[in-house]
């Protein structure tokens, strides 16, 4: 087993690579690729930078160089689901790309062309095991579909949108397209979203003060992961 744990931007895996014990460093595609062990688990930690491409070579690497067995992508989103407010965990039970649009020729928006599936469905091992390790943390937590594109969202309506026309809890730049690599090679993932902000309700934090936040609480699902996997 190797695992591979993705965060879009530094700050969301700077605490695991202090924990880590680093055996390697190895930079690709202008990523740093940290390899060594995490609990005791043969890890690889990358920041993949923000957005649907860089998400997606950062993947694609891993799985060909690092040779990574589970996929793990951790870091920030806004929350779309009535329920849901900053500091709440969402654990991604499929993503779509919410940006994905062939409706021209018949499509349904977030359907990419020619492919035999909709959406892209996380590993059911790694939902659990991230689910009982958010319980075990009494972290607020939900399960349900993330949906990714490469576009900030910030409008009112758009998030209203994303909630009708997919039933998302979330949104968020990066997780469908580490899915769909993920989906392409067969490799089970999971991806998992600290809560920023709500557009929908108008709840949100002070992001220089949310960061911390959400680093410390992915860690503390990771740690409590790799004890069950």
């Amino acid at each position: 087993m190797v695992i591979g744990i993705i965060g879009a931007m530094d700050e969301e895996v700077k605490l695991l690579k202090d924990e880590m014990e680093i055996n390697k460093k190895i930079k690709k595609a202008n990523m740093e690729f940290f390899q060594g062990t995490l609990g005791d688990k043969p890890t690889v930690v990358v920041t993949c930078g923000i957005g649907k491409v860089n998400a997606a070579v950062c993947t694609q690497i891993l799985v060909d160089e690092f040779h990574v067995t589970n996929v793990i992508n951790v870091g920030v989103a806004g929350g779309i689901g009535d329920g849901i407010v900053p500091g709440d965990v969402v654990v991604a039970s499929n993503l779509v790309q919410h940006d994905m649009d062939t409706s021209a020729f018949g499509d349904k928006i977030g359907q990419i062309p020619r492919l035999n599936t909709f959406d892209f469905k996380c590993d059911e091992t790694l939902i659990n095991a991230a689910k009982k390790s958010c319980e075990a943390l009494e972290s607020n937590s939900f399960i349900g579909r993330i949906v990714s594109g490469d576009q900030f969202i910030a409008s009112v309506d758009k998030i209203r949108w994303l909630s009708s026309e997919f039933e998302a809890l979330a949104c968020e730049m990066e997780g469908a397209s580490i899915a769909q690599v993920c989906y392409l090679n067969a490799i089970p993932f999971v991806v998992i979203r600290s809560i920023s902000d709500n557009a929908n309700t108008g709840a949100h934090m002070d992001y220089q003060k949310f960061i911390p936040i959400a680093v410390k609480n992915s860690t503390k699902i990771l740690r409590g992961m790799l004890k069950l996997i």
